[in-house]
């Protein structure tokens, strides 16, 4: 539980997570805080968007709303390549009424129980993203995920939360299904990663990775030249999840074999086009479970 960063704090800590930032108009003052409360804040909120006809509609639609629900409908809107707009700040209409049992956990930072009532406006407890995607089997570029990551993780971490404090909408508010694609338990382990590897909780979910297992050293740890015993460990998982294409090794010395090799795990993943690109990220990363070199 804590007090919202100021708009100019919150600017800061979106930056020093090495996303990009987009301002859009007055986002500062441009808020519900009329309506009621904004704060205490317990934590982060994931949405998807649903459909939509261009990503620069949909960011404005996220700043003005529409006559039964007025804008901002969240902070920040990221789109696909991984950039946040900024369209509000303050009390948000984005995360609606919730259930009471899953605010208790997250102040708690405990495992979430089921979302079977709406009795508590979350409006006030919560910083809200929405991620453009049309909920309809689209597919997550792997820059967009690694921005949500990013963002959850940074305002995780300027308030000491873990990330038991980053929810979708789906486990907040019964019959919601954002965000859709994947799975929280798996998005919440890659912000324990960006936090510094250790997760906090109960026995770790599927897709979730035990302690252990190597932190994700960021994207342009992999790149010709790189030579490390952590490549090497990568490589045998990938060999051992039935993705090595390599003619020689796995080796210490980053090569195309490695890339080739993770691009496979990349779309085992379900990954496409330029998500699979064999160069790692995050989420998938994670999924991989590479252990400590």
């Amino acid at each position: 539980m804590a007090q919202p960063l100021s708009a100019d704090k919150f600017l800061t800590v979106l930056k020093k997570s090495g996303v990009r930032v987009v301002e859009h108009g007055t986002w500062r003052t441009h808020n519900r805080n009329h309506k009621g409360a904004w704060g205490p804040v317990n934590g982060v909120m994931i949405h998807h968007t649903g459909s939509y006809t261009t990503e620069a509609d949909m960011v404005d639609l996220c700043r003005t709303g529409y006559t039964s629900l007025p804008g901002p409908l969240c902070h920040g809107v990221i789109d696909r390549s991984g950039t946040v707009h900024l369209v509000g700040y303050g009390r948000a209409n984005h995360a609606g009424l919730g259930d009471d049992d899953v605010l208790k956990a997250v102040i708690a930072e405990k495992t979430l129980p089921p979302d079977n009532e709406a009795n508590t406006d979350g409006n006030p407890h919560f910083y809200g993203f929405e991620a453009i995607n049309t909920g309809k089997g689209q597919s997550w570029p792997q820059a967009q995920l690694d921005a949500m990551h990013k963002v959850s993780a940074a305002l995780c971490r300027a308030h000491g939360w873990t990330e038991r404090s980053v929810i979708g909408h789906k486990e907040w508010q019964p019959g919601k299904p954002d965000p859709t694609g994947f799975a929280m338990d798996a998005f919440r382990a890659t912000v324990a990663q960006l936090l510094g590897g250790k997760q906090t909780g109960t026995r770790p979910q599927e897709n979730e990775p035990e302690t252990g297992y190597a932190p994700f050293p960021g994207s342009d740890y992999f790149r010709p030249g790189r030579r490390s015993a952590l490549i090497t460990a990568m490589g045998k998982r990938l060999v051992a999840e039935g993705c090595g294409t390599y003619s020689q090794g796995p080796a210490p010395s980053w090569t195309e074999g490695d890339r080739r090799s993770y691009a496979a795990w990349q779309r085992k993943l379900g990954y496409s086009g330029d998500d699979a690109d064999g160069i790692p990220g995050p989420t998938s990363w994670a999924r991989l479970r590479v252990p400590q070199s």
